[in-house]
């Protein structure tokens, strides 16, 4: 049966068909891939629940940070169409959310700012999304990463998806700094109800609190953030007064457990990460389902009889809850399934890839890859493939591996690409939340370079003293999260007593004094205040200027000018680290936590 939405109605289709082998379709840029819904008024309150005779099972697929990862979108077509057979077939319900992220993160989808991605979306038939920090990224419709002139919109591109969206986008915990409330989008809400057969369903979406400095700052301005519990108290409370009977929250905020045989052991799970706190604060018996994201790690756990799943990233696997609902709206059981993977994992432990994908058997069906989706993303998946493959002209010895929250050789390569790509500066920085894949061995492509940098940042130049330089170096020594990565310095920090002494050094070896005039090369993301780093500082007006030297394109031109081959260890020898301190990170010395600092001139 469709889906009947409360708030705002949406004709949409309810199941992929067309399910046959993989088919090539290769054409011009994409024009028009998804279709605007049409609007009406939304219907009156709802009215009595519709009596049943029987429990019935309403199953909750949930997706997150998929990242523009279109090439996978056929093959969970398949293995929703599935899922709905099966629930056809004994009286159930099927519920598809996704936890945001979408869109961000390959040339497919950000060559036209994640249009494939909701034509995909509206085919395979969600019936809600939340809207997640990267989905801020695009910054206005068109190519400028942010607003350049007066009166262009700094959410254009986020807004144009929403619009082109069968199914709406939910952010009820991002508000307008002037009003107070939630902006007045075009099918963007906080919840919505929607009834799945005799089931009145609330959703809820919300989004991590580091959102504004988890984008574009600027592409935030004028917006600020609610604690996500909070958000989801209130919009629960509501859903449930006006009737609805299961509550399912898409949430942008996520942890991560290494276990997953037994939903009911938290003992592997992080449960110092946002998702604990949201669920420890929200009512007992506010929300049913949480389908978290953000994290990029896998959760199939019952928290405060809360079911939560989370699925990995890049379109590796779906989460499920299985709910049974008795005759009277009640949830009398939940089955919480482990993440599903949609294509066999290979020896490495990684999925295989869409083209050679075998999903096998799902809901004692064989799953059909979606010819109609291949079809539909097709123009962009060309598009993106021939820049893809362009050659730069350097062969890898080794693979270039990359490292959140420590140095790596990615992070030393892309800082010194940084300042061979503009020239006069003194030092680059890069953040380990930027680095996103590795780099193999072998011929390097522009492909690999963009996978492992997606985001189309541009350089900022930044001029700054020693002092500032110091700071920047203590406060990420001193604190978690991403490790910054240097280029241009070495960094020796030692502990003294409770004191940590800092010495940089320059590339000629000289010790960089307090007072010395510097040129920092960073991403136009940390100039603006994206992590808090640069903010910090509160460097004098005038002290950043943003280029429009995009970073990505401006590495590979150096890749290329310097060709020949590339030797890991070139860029970093673990026994010779560019950044040597008493690990691990946070560093404390001694027994003060945090540890002072000072200069550590010699």
């Amino acid at each position: 049966m469709a889906a009947r939405y409360h708030r705002s109605m949406f004709s949409r289709p309810r199941a992929v068909i067309g399910l046959t082998a993989l088919a090539a379709v290769a054409g011009a840029a994409i024009v028009a891939l998804a279709a605007c819904p049409s609007k009406k008024p939304p219907p009156p309150p709802h009215g009595p629940v519709k009596p049943r005779t029987g429990t019935i099972t309403l199953t909750v697929i949930g997706t997150n940070d998929l990242h523009g990862s279109v090439e996978r979108l056929p093959i969970l077509a398949g293995y929703v169409a599935n899922v709905r057979a099966a629930r056809a077939a004994d009286g159930g319900e099927v519920l598809l959310v996704d936890a945001g992220d979408m869109f961000q993160g390959t040339l497919a989808s950000n060559l036209t700012e994640g249009a494939p991605v909701v034509a995909a979306y509206n085919l395979i038939g969600y019936d809600a999304a939340a809207i997640g920090n990267h989905e801020f990224d695009f910054g206005p419709a068109g190519p400028a990463a942010t607003a350049q002139k007066p009166g262009e919109d700094p959410r254009g591109a986020l807004r144009a998806r929403a619009s082109e969206a069968k199914f709406p986008f939910l952010m009820a915990n991002v508000l307008d700094r002037d009003t107070g409330k939630r902006p007045a989008w075009s099918n963007v809400m906080g919840s919505l109800m929607i009834e799945k057969g005799p089931i009145i369903v609330g959703v809820i979406g919300v989004t991590t609190e580091a959102t504004p400095f988890a984008t574009m700052p600027a592409n935030f301005l004028g917006l600020e953030m609610s604690k996500p519990a909070l958000a989801v108290s209130a919009e629960a409370a509501d859903l449930r007064k006006r009737g609805a009977q299961v509550v399912v929250v898409a949430a942008h905020v996520g942890s991560k457990c290494s276990d997953l045989h037994d939903p009911n052991d938290l003992s592997s799970c992080d449960q110092e990460e946002e998702l604990f706190e949201m669920v420890k604060a929200l009512p007992p018996g506010a929300v049913d389902v949480i389908v978290a994201g953000h994290t990029h790690a896998a959760m199939a756990h019952r928290i405060n009889d809360i079911s939560v799943i989370e699925s990995y990233a890049n379109g590796r696997a779906f989460g499920r809850v299985d709910l049974r609902i008795n005759p009277s709206g009640i949830v009398t059981s939940a089955v919480i399934a482990q993440p599903r993977d949609l294509c066999p994992l290979g020896a490495d432990g990684e999925p295989a890839p869409a083209a050679t994908c075998a999903p096998g058997e799902y809901e004692g069906k064989k799953v059909e890859v979606s010819a109609e989706i291949v079809s539909l993303i097709a123009p962009a998946s060309v598009k993106a493939r021939e820049l893809e493959q362009r050659p730069l002209g350097v062969e890898l010895t080794g693979e270039i591996t990359r490292s959140y929250d420590q140095e790596s050789a990615l992070g030393n390569l892309f800082t010194d690409l940084m300042l061979a790509g503009v020239g006069g500066a003194d030092v680059a920085m890069t953040n380990g939340g930027g680095l996103r894949a590795d780099l193999p061995a072998g011929p390097l492509t522009y492909g690999s370079i963009y996978r492992a940098m997606p985001f189309d940042n541009l350089f900022a130049v930044v001029t700054l003293n020693g002092k500032h330089l110091r700071k920047l170096v203590v406060n990420n020594l001193l604190g978690g999260g991403a490790f910054t990565s240097w280029g241009g310095i070495t960094v020796k920090a030692t502990c003294k007593g409770a004191t940590l002494q800092v010495v940089i050094r320059d590339r000629a070896g000289k010790i960089i004094e307090d007072e010395r005039t510097l040129t920092l090369l960073a991403s136009d993301f940390l100039a603006s205040g994206g992590t808090g780093a640069i903010g910090r500082l509160k460097l004098p007006d005038g002290s950043v200027e943003i280029t429009d030297v995009l970073i990505r394109d401006a590495m590979a031109e150096a890749l290329t000018k310097a060709g020949g081959k590339l030797v890991p260890t070139q860029v970093f020898d673990p026994a010779k680290p560019r950044v040597a301190y008493p690990k691990p990170r946070p560093v404390k010395c001694g027994a003060a936590a945090p540890a002072s600092e000072t200069s550590g001139q010699e």
